[in-house]
């Protein structure tokens, strides 16, 4: 067993990117260096792939344009995803009955423009310290620094 690295500090370079990885189930989802790092430093694939899988099959989660994705790890281990539609209504929430994930919680966001068939989620500061005033400047200037994309259609180009 690895021991996951991942520390809130790790998460403050990661303010853009030059490279992207498409997903390897979804391969409509690219993400960037930033989500890499989350997955691979935190053990979290499977938090990727929890976000990546859910969009096509979710009609409340394609449709909120803008997505707050918040995982909050208990002292027991077990955990809760939800994702939020930027403006605090739940859309999308799963019980995970037990993650070794290192942080206590995460938050990632993701801005959808479907006229240009792009989306974007990006990991944001572990949730305590991402404050909920910071998350609506970033919905109201339609903005999310890109770490993960997501490609709607196959007309649409990667950045």
């Amino acid at each position: 067993m690895t021991t996951k690295t991942l520390t809130p500090a790790d998460l403050a370079m990661f303010t853009g990117s030059e490279q992207f990885y498409r997903h390897s189930i979804n391969r409509k989802v690219v993400y960037t260096e930033g989500a890499q790092h989350v997955a691979e430093a935190g053990g979290a694939y499977w938090l990727l792939d929890e976000i990546a899988l859910i969009q096509p099959h979710d009609s409340r989660v394609a449709a909120a344009e803008f997505q707050v994705w918040k995982l909050t790890v208990r002292p027991d281990r077990t955990a809760t995803l939800v994702c939020e539609d930027g403006n605090d209504n739940v859309v999308f929430s799963k019980e995970i009955p037990y993650t070794d994930f290192p942080l206590d919680a995460i938050t990632l966001c993701s801005r959808t423009t479907r006229s240009t068939c792009r989306a974007s989620i990006d990991v944001a500061l572990p949730a305590p310290a991402m404050p909920a005033r910071a998350l609506n400047r970033l919905r109201q200037m339609r903005m999310c620094p890109p770490l993960i994309r997501q490609r709607r259609t196959g007309s649409c180009r990667l950045r």
